[in-house]
């Protein structure tokens, strides 16, 4: 069942040909996961970028939500043609300029779901966790792009580093222990405190940048992804759509897509953007 209530009417990891027309063509936004999914070996691919502002150009909203810090989004948010970027699974947003228009278009706008006070407090006790991860779990690292993350920490698995199933489970029990939610990307174990993940960070998003409810129009957006953390959108979006590469995850995942590309990562996403507008 869908978070907003609408079953799911296809078993899942359908070839994206079966997704109807019409569904394609009343869609209203895209939300995309980042790594492996818009990037392949670490960079957005030409093609990917191409549907992006595809997209946009069709008048679609298009928001990619990640796992990644804010610090990393930062780049993309200024350059890519997107609404908004939500980062360290729906904690912070980063929007170019301000709601109002009333700063500079080049300018970034955070938006945080955590009040400050909030913030400080949870960074302080993710410091005490990530320092038993690292003293308890062999091999384990942290993500190299940690110095930029502000309400998460995170452990590579798959970026630089190799770390074991075993590794990657004990990583998980010990943030969970802690009180802290953890979720594991195709590269990374993201612990936080706070009752946000990807799909509360979606809809947030919407009423902050539209006013609107997302559950009261969930049938109207689509989500791509291609791992493990993205389950929680998988079963809330009734049209969603797994890049070829979340085969390597397919045993694992409670919640799959409904829909499954050929191509993989970027390639991938560029398919699926090439289905929405053919509808449009």
């Amino acid at each position: 069942m869908a978070a907003a209530g609408l079953p799911h009417k296809l078993e899942p990891m359908h070839p994206l040909s079966l997704w109807q027309a019409d569904a394609r063509h009343k869609l209203v936004g895209v939300f995309t996961d980042i790594d492996d999914t818009l990037t392949t070996d670490g960079a957005i691919t030409p093609d990917a970028l191409e549907a992006l502002a595809n997209l946009k150009n069709a008048g679609l909203h298009v928001i990619p939500i990640t796992g990644r810090p804010v610090g990393w989004s930062q780049a993309f948010a200024a350059t890519w043609p997107v609404d908004a970027i939500v980062a360290e699974n729906g904690a912070v947003a980063l929007q170019r300029g301000e709601p109002d228009g009333s700063a500079a278009a080049s300018a970034l706008h955070k938006r945080y779901q955590q009040d400050a006070p909030t913030r400080r407090a949870n960074f302080a006790r993710m410091q005490a966790v990530v320092a038993r991860v690292l003293q308890e779990v062999a091999g384990a690292t942290l993500a190299q792009d940690s110095a930029g993350r502000e309400t998460d920490i995170a452990i590579d698995h798959s970026e630089f580093v190799d770390l074991p199933a075993q590794g990657i489970a004990q990583a998980v029990q010990i943030m969970q222990s802690a009180g802290m939610n953890a979720t594991v990307s195709s590269i990374h174990i993201n612990g936080w405190f706070g009752t946000h993940n990807k799909w509360e960070g979606a809809r947030w998003i919407v009423k902050e940048l539209f006013g609107r409810e997302l559950g009261l129009e969930i049938d109207r957006w689509v989500y791509v992804g291609d791992s493990t953390n993205d389950q929680r959108m998988f079963e809330a979006f009734p049209h969603c759509v797994g890049v070829a590469n979340i085969r390597r995850f397919e045993a694992q995942l409670a919640h799959k897509p409904r829909y499954i590309t050929q191509a993989e990562r970027g390639a991938g996403f560029a398919e699926v953007a090439r289905a929405i507008l053919a509808a449009r």
